[in-house]
């Protein structure tokens, strides 16, 4: 699949913020069951393979999974401090587990395990997110195995339709919005317009 014209200007503003920790910190935006919004912030894990979606990850049992599986549309939202740019991407989100049905997709979730720190995997053997903390409840739990998933654990995918791409540095300020236009399985056609900041 060739790679969006976004990819680039992304590439780039990652290139130059890439001293910051935090620029791989991104907001993502969700709507509840209730249909309030709700808005966490999560780490950028890269691309899917050679596709334009973006990866995260996630615990099953959380709101956002939920919300996710109920309603799947979401927007994310990084800002690149070093290069004053922020990118806004909409687009449908898939929880990906060890149940899902595509099986490249199971082992993209089952990489991503692989790939995280210790501390990052023992998380997941934590109790339930989002629940009363009770004395019961395990924060030491034995490390979990590094090579298979805790059953919870989730690859989180978002597969953008839209991306507004606004400069902040310049006079006037430059702002483009890249807009999926068709998509099959191997390949997507994308436009963009210039509009104003």
């Amino acid at each position: 699949m060739a790679l969006a014209s976004w990819r680039s200007p992304l590439a780039r503003a990652l290139h130059h913020n890439r001293s910051l920790t935090y620029s791989r910190y991104v907001q993502l935006a969700t709507v509840r069951l209730n249909g309030q919004p709700a808005n966490r912030t999560i780490v950028f894990r890269g691309f899917l393979n050679d596709t334009n979606q973006l990866r995260f990850i996630t615990d099953s049992r959380s709101d956002k999974a939920e919300q996710v599986s109920q309603q799947p549309w979401g927007e994310a939202c990084w800002y690149f401090p070093n290069t004053r740019e922020q990118f806004r991407l909409l687009g449908i989100l898939t929880i990906v587990s060890a149940a899902h049905a595509d099986p490249a997709l199971v082992k993209a979730q089952q990489l991503q395990w692989q790939e995280l720190s210790d501390t990052a995997r023992l998380q997941f053997a934590w109790s339930h997110p989002g629940k009363p903390r009770s004395d019961s409840d395990r924060f030491d739990p034995p490390s979990p195995d590094p090579v298979e998933p805790l059953p919870n654990f989730c690859l989180l995918l978002l597969d953008p339709i839209q991306v507004d791409h606004l400069e902040l540095r310049g006079e006037p300020q430059n702002r483009h919005i890249y807009q999926r236009e068709s998509s099959t399985e191997s390949h997507e056609e994308w436009s963009v317009r210039s509009v104003n900041p």
